[in-house]
């Protein structure tokens, strides 16, 4: 832009338009080319904006279409959301922006094909496909988005509720006026080690036993409801069943009868894992370590 004699020039290129103003007030919208204007009192001015695939100011885009109609409804698309809504802007069809709840956007169309989806959130608590494929989930303040392995039981929760079982897949979901989270339990069988601890025998000789466990969650739903340590509650009620049978037992009983002693510690275990939403497959004594006192000599 310059001013030379009584003249105020300005370019507009193709990717251009320029606002034209004389004293503060929005008289024109300046196509592509090169603009003379008369100006002998210098009044006018102008701005150039770049309008492919650009954003115009809110505040600005509500007062051309007040002021200006027939300019917004040929070169703005003016994006409004209420509290429930997200709206979903493809620039050329590609999605480029999400819009907020309870707020408002401004697009130029001029030079670009500007489609506006309005999605009722309250209605529609999950992101449809073609939405997860291009969409930047992790980007979008209002979305969550989680992938469940073959091997897993994901269980969609929603404000704490548990909402149903999700299948393997991507998944996602708008977080509009809702806390969404898809908590994944594993379902193939997991070893659990049972650390040496020291037991009294019934004759009163302190002893220290490891023992090895393998379970599976087969009720991921009751698992999640049950405890928030499946593994933790498994290992503590092994160590108490473990505990109960040996001090019942004197130390020859309990070297003579190792298997009984397995037995016992499965079946206890076994009845209470159900209503942790597990199986208990094996529980076996993997070591008994006597104290160096009753230890045979090497």
């Amino acid at each position: 832009m310059r001013r030379y004699g009584l003249f105020f020039e300005c370019i507009v290129r193709d990717d251009e338009r320029g606002l034209l103003f004389r004293d503060g007030r929005f008289e024109r919208l300046l196509e592509p080319g090169r603009h003379r204007i008369l100006d002998p009192g210098s009044k006018h001015s102008a701005e150039i904006i770049k309008v492919v695939r650009a954003e115009l100011a809110a505040e600005r885009a509500l007062l051309f279409e007040k002021t200006q109609p027939a300019l917004a409804e040929k070169h703005l698309a003016i994006v409004q959301t209420s509290a429930t809504e997200v709206a979903i802007v493809s620039f050329d069809g590609e999605p480029r922006h999400v819009c907020l709840p309870n707020t408002t956007r401004a697009f130029w169309k001029t030079l670009t094909q500007v489609d506006v989806e309005i999605i009722d959130t309250a209605a529609e608590m999950r992101i449809a496909k073609k939405h997860v494929d291009k969409l930047d989930i992790p980007r979008v303040p209002v979305a969550m988005a989680a992938t469940v392995e073959a091997h897993e039981a994901g269980l969609l929760m929603v404000d704490g509720e548990s909402k149903g079982r999700l299948p393997p897949g991507r998944h996602a979901f708008w977080q509009v006026g809702r806390t969404v989270k898809v908590q994944k339990i594993d379902l193939r069988p997991q070893p659990l080690e049972v650390t040496a601890q020291e037991i009294l025998t019934k004759d009163r000789i302190g002893i220290r036993v490891t023992l090895t466990a393998f379970y599976r969650i087969i009720d991921p739903e009751k698992a999640a409801l049950a405890s928030g340590d499946v593994p933790g509650t498994l290992y503590r009620l092994i160590q108490f069943a473990i505990r109960e049978a040996v001090a019942t037992r004197s130390l020859d009983d309990i070297l003579a009868a190792r298997d009984t002693i397995d037995t016992e510690v499965r079946k206890f275990v076994a009845e209470r894992a159900g209503e942790l939403g597990a199986e208990v497959k094996e529980i076996g004594v993997k070591d008994v370590i006597l104290p160096g006192d009753v230890r045979e000599p090497t």
